[in-house]
């Protein structure tokens, strides 16, 4: 079971709640929450948070609203669940390194990112790949991963 959050760490919390309060009722919309969890230091999935949102429909997403005692369970949930490490994740890539040499085509990670597991867009992918290949079109995945992972 994780640890529980100290009382200075639920003030932080609460006060990056805030920050996301458009209306000023001391809540925010469900399709925020995800958002808040990332800017909190957490990297649930789309539908981890889906899950524990009691998966919305798309109305529920943009109308429903939650407050801070409700988020604070739900945050609680998504740090309890295991965590990829970073030798997991270049374990992971390793699949596509063909030749055994540490690295991997640029454009195979891309089909990957954007068609495997929670689909990423392209401009997302674009702006994660900035800057990590070479002038082949390839890239060192070990690299990679510590780059994304120190973001």
């Amino acid at each position: 079971m994780a640890a529980e959050f100290s009382p200075e760490q639920i003030e932080d919390f609460k006060e990056s709640f805030g920050l996301f309060d458009r209306v000023g009722d001391s809540q925010v919309a469900y399709n925020q929450v995800a958002d808040i969890m990332r800017a909190l230091g957490q990297n649930p999935t789309n539908k981890a948070v889906n899950k524990i949102l009691g998966n919305p429909t798309a109305d529920d997403l943009a109308n429903k609203r939650v407050n801070f005692e409700t988020f604070l369970p739900m945050l609680k949930e998504v740090d309890a669940q295991p965590k990829g490490t970073m030798d997991d994740y270049i374990e992971g890539l390793r699949v596509f390194d063909k030749e055994g040499n540490g690295t991997i085509m640029g454009a195979e990670l891309r089909i990957v990112l954007a068609t495997l597991g929670e689909k990423m867009t392209e401009h997302e992918i674009e702006s994660l790949m900035v800057g990590q290949e070479d002038e082949t079109g390839s890239l060192h995945y070990e690299a990679f991963v510590k780059h994304i992972l120190s973001v």
